[in-house]
Formats: structure tokens, sequence, C-alpha cells
């Protein structure tokens, strides 16, 4: 035993290695890409469309990923995943700034696209094999991996949005790819060399019509998890960095440089932030003790205060519509306090997504709840540039507010005693 769980260790940190890498680039590059076309002079709903085909295929991508894998095996879409964010980076040098804008536009859609396939294959690779490798006689094992696998790649997420805005001002956009290619291929070669037996290999057989969760928990917290990400990336994705930017530039070049940093910088401790409490949730909330279906009503009851938060930004904005020092603080304030709380959400998330699961197929539940997530970023992404050009960042918040409320009624809906959770302690 001790030497299967040293194996299972072993291979659980290889992962989270790999899922690290992929993720400082992967914030890395939505920072560069939204900054770059922004003074490019790209209108809020052109940004947003940058990163809609990137949330379409983490759809189509989650959907197919959880049977792929149970097909071929994890470490196959593991490293798949790499691969094809490396593609990304190399790829995205190659536009002319030249073309037209709706050439432009659809170009780096097709790319973020490919990075979208990446990222979600990524996910789902290191997210179930937790599940697979988290020691069963450990109590409460499973949230503690989980919650610090999820919270450490938000952590590593944010310094990647540090290091775009930082590469954009000191390089430039295409040194930036270029570097974070090679960097990602070397992680590469040394994840190959050095992954541990420990992951399973794939199973034939496998319909892909499996992937269809019968389990209503899972489907209910998949809609829960839709509406919760939908709730973030409405403000997240254009608004807030669009509306920073605007606020903090003079409209020189260094102005605008310094812009980068400043936004940048809060992009990225928000996601540490974000990252640092999602690690801690399960110490936070006492999980040890918690049975799944207390750990229900914290999801229920975690929602319903994070939905106050951007309904009371957006009277706040809305009330006092000239940018001013002690706006620019209240929002800061509310929205890093948004992100604690949605942490604590999206920890809840990921541990009951895991814990509903069946082992035989947590890779097709994991897929399919992961391609709610995708739904909602889709959706967020969509809102963010459409509300903040209708009415600015008061119609984004309250956007918002309102995808929140609704994860709130999905998340009521996991009742308790329901087929498909047990009550064993966590």
């Amino acid at each position: 035993m001790p030497g299967k769980r040293q194996q299972g260790m072993s291979a659980y940190i290889a992962v989270t290695a790999a899922y690290w890498a992929f993720m400082l680039s992967d914030g890395a590059l939505r920072m560069l890409v939204l900054l770059h076309f922004h003074t490019l002079g790209f209108s809020p709903v052109q940004l947003a469309y940058l990163f809609l085909l990137y949330e379409l295929m983490g759809i189509v991508t989650n959907l197919s990923a959880g049977w792929l894998a149970a097909r071929f095996g994890l470490t196959s879409t593991l490293y798949t995943g790499l691969i094809l964010q490396i593609a990304a980076l190399i790829t995205l040098t190659q536009m002319n700034p030249d073309w037209p804008p709706v050439t432009s536009v659809l170009f780096v859609m097709a790319v973020q696209g490919l990075s979208g396939i990446a990222k979600d294959l990524a996910k789902m690779s290191s997210k179930s094999a937790v599940k697979l490798l988290a020691p069963s006689d450990d109590q409460g094992a499973l949230f503690r991996w989980v919650a610090l696998l999820t919270g450490s790649k938000n952590a590593v997420k944010g310094f990647g949005f540090l290091l775009g805005a930082a590469l954009l001002g000191l390089v430039g956009f295409d040194p930036a790819m270029l570097g974070m290619a090679a960097a990602l291929g070397l992680v590469l070669i040394l994840i190959v060399m050095t992954m541990p037996s420990g992951l399973p290999g794939g199973t034939k057989g496998i319909k892909f019509c499996d992937v269809f969760s019968k389990n209503q928990n899972i489907n209910r917290l998949s809609a829960a998890r839709l509406f919760l990400f939908g709730a973030r990336d409405t403000w997240f994705v254009v608004g807030i960095p669009i509306y920073f930017y605007a606020v903090l530039s003079d409209g020189t070049p260094n102005g605008d440089r310094a812009a980068f940093f400043q936004v940048g910088t809060f992009m990225a401790a928000w996601i540490i932030g974000y990252g640092i409490v999602q690690a801690a949730a399960p110490k936070l909330l006492r999980a040890r003790s918690k049975g799944i279906a207390e750990i229900v009503g914290l999801a229920r009851n975690w929602v319903a205060v994070l939905t106050l938060i951007p309904a009371t930004l957006a009277v706040a904005v809305w009330s006092f519509p000239v940018a001013s020092m002690g706006l620019t603080v209240t929002i800061v304030f509310g929205l890093l306090l948004f992100g604690a709380i949605f942490a604590v959400n999206s920890s809840i998330h990921s541990y009951l997504i895991l814990a509903f699961s069946e082992a035989g197929r947590v890779t097709m539940d994991v897929g399919f709840y992961y391609m709610s997530n995708a739904a909602g970023r889709l959706a967020g992404t969509l809102l963010s540039g459409l509300s903040y050009q209708a009415g600015g960042l008061p119609a984004c918040l309250a956007t918002a507010a309102v995808m929140s409320s609704i994860s709130w009624f999905c998340a009521s809906r996991l009742a308790k005693g329901h087929a498909g959770y047990g009550q064993e302690k966590t």
C-alpha cells in the first residue's frame, strides 16, 4: 500500500506540474491578446469575438475529451493539450498587421479555438487524474487534492496574466509568443521523460453516447457551474480590463505601457487571490468533518452570498458614473471579495463533481461538467462585450448578478438523498 500511495503521489505531482506550465501560458496568452488587440483599435464586441471560438471549442472538447481519455488514456490527452497550445502560440505570430479587421478577427478566433481545445484537454486530464490517484483510505483527501490542484492552477494563471502584460510591454507580441512556445516545449519534453505510471490507459468499447450523464445531481451541478462562470466572465473578460484601461491610460505610449502593467497586475492579483482561497477552501469549510449532503448545502448558501456583490457594485457604479478614486477603490475591493467567495463556490463544485462521479466513468462525467463550465465562459464572454458596449460597467455587473442568481437556483435543486451521492464523510 505505501508503494502504491507513493506512486500515486508521484503521478499527481507530474500532472500538477504539467498543468501549471500550461495555465501559466494560458493566462499570459489571454492578457497578451486582449491588450494587444485593444491597442490596435478593436471594439469591446470585437475583443469578445476573439475569445468566442476559444470558449466554443471548450464546449466541444469537453464533451468529447472525456470519451477520448476513457478510450486512449489520460496521459495521451494531457500531452495532446500541451502540443496544441505550443502550435497555437507559434501560429499567432503569423498574423499580418496589414490584414483587414475582419480577417484579423477571424484568424485570431481560429487560433484561439485551437488554444481552447488544448486548455480543456489539459484540464479534463488533470482533474480526472485526481479522482483516480487520491488515496481512498484518507478521509478528506479527495477534497484536499482537487482544491490544491485547482487553487494552485489559478494562482499560476494569475502570474500568467501579469507575465503576459509584462511581456507585451517589454518585448512585444511576437517575441512573447515564441518565447512561451519554446518554454512550454521544454516542459513537455521533461514531463514525458519523467511521468511515472499510475494513470490508466484506454479502454476499448467505450461509446461516445456514454458521455451524457443520467445522474441528475451531475446535470444540476453542471447547470449551476455554467451560470457561476458566466457570472464571473460577464465582467472579467472584457468589461473590467477595458474599464480600468480607460481610467488609467492617458493616451501616450508611456501611459499605455503603465496601464498595461496596472491592468495586468490587478487581473493577476485577482486570479492569484482566487487560487489561494480555492486551495484553502477545505480548511475554511472544515470539510473533513462534513458529509456530502452538508457540502451540497454550502454550495447553495455561498452562491447566494456571491449574487449580492455584483448587484451592489452595479448600483454603485451606476450612481456615480464619473470615475473617481473612491469609486475605483470600491470596485477593486468588491471584485476581490467576489473573487474570494467565488473561489469557495468553485472549490465546492470541483469536489462535488468528483464525489458524484463513479470511478469507471469519471473522465466522461468530468468532461460533461467542464463542457458546462466552457458554455458558461462562452456566454459570459459574449455578454461581457455586449453588455459593456450597451451600458458600460454597470450593465456588465448587473448581468453578472442575474447569472449568479440562476446558479443559486440550479444549486438549490441538488436535493438531499437523491440517487447519485452518498452519505460518506469527505
